[in-house]
């Protein structure tokens, strides 16, 4: 049973102090690295307009990339490499939407390589901006009936009047308080959702994170459920810690832990990738 997540690779050039290094990046692939680890049954599938990309994931033979007319492409720097926090992002924000063809003609082809039928026990949704995911795609993938996981940020990404990037919320929240069970987002992002459908009725589990002040879950059932983070001596690099974070927590919830163990994990294995550059790896 495959847990398959969906969402852009992209080129990243990361800037700490004026410091500059380029880079894999996408939710997607730091989480691959997780998933290698934790749960190795899983499908990555991206989009991009350079092939050559998967091939930094760490078992290519993993990876099905849906060919597109560009590549997502992210600066980030921070400005103050003792408070990894603080970040700039900017982004080409590329418009090369996963559609429901584009996925069906890969679940096609694996149903017809495979001796069994290609079974699907999860999805894992990782949008970079709000062109990434669009609602017949969500409706195509809520049509599977198993759980979705949701990175909220990227449907939260738009360019405003000014050509830079704004996060602001969307109809789509509506969609995806609908078919999703676990959504992942950051204080920054829980405070423009808040009034809205996700936020405030009773449907998927909301996983918030504030960097080094923890995270908390609140549960459907109104519950919270509060997860400290885990000290970690030697900060190198935070690109991808939230994705790291995300990952883990899916994989602990996939291997039959709940809710509160699969945060205390994912708190421990985004510990450890801040202390690692690139994406995590198990030491």
């Amino acid at each position: 049973m495959t847990l398959v997540l969906i969402g852009p690779v992209c080129e990243d050039l990361i800037i700490i102090e004026g410091e500059k290094s380029s880079k894999v990046g996408g939710a997607s692939f730091f989480q691959s690295f997780v998933y290698d680890e934790f749960y190795n049954d899983y499908l990555a599938i991206v989009n991009c307009s350079k092939e050559n990309l998967a091939e930094s994931f760490p078992d290519k033979s993993k990876v099905k990339v849906i060919p597109k007319e560009e590549t997502h492409y992210f600066i980030n720097e921070y400005p103050n490499k003792d408070n990894l926090d603080i970040r700039n992002q900017s982004t080409n924000f590329a418009d090369i939407p996963i559609t429901a063809n584009d996925l069906k003609t890969i679940f096609n082809d694996l149903d017809d390589k495979l001796d069994d039928d290609f079974r699907i026990n999860g999805f894992v949704l990782n949008p970079l901006n709000s062109n990434d995911f669009t609602v017949e795609t969500l409706d195509y993938l809520g049509s599977f009936n198993c759980p979705i996981y949701i990175s909220l940020q990227g449907f939260l990404r738009f360019i405003d009047e000014n050509g830079s990037m704004e996060l602001r919320t969307s109809n789509i929240i509506n969609k995806i308080n609908e078919i999703s069970d676990v959504v992942f987002l950051d204080e920054s992002e829980a405070s423009i959702i808040k009034g809205t459908s996700l936020f405030e009725s009773i449907g998927p589990n909301l996983v918030i994170t504030n960097g080094s002040k923890g995270s908390r879950i609140l549960k459907s059932n109104d519950e919270i459920i509060k997860i400290n983070t885990v000290k970690c001596d030697n900060i190198v690099d935070a690109t991808g810690c939230g994705d790291t974070y995300m990952a883990a927590f899916i994989s602990s919830m996939m291997n039959g832990h709940d809710l509160e163990e699969s945060g205390n994990f994912a708190s421990l294995i985004a510990s450890k990738k801040l202390e690692q550059f690139g994406p995590f790896k198990r030491e």
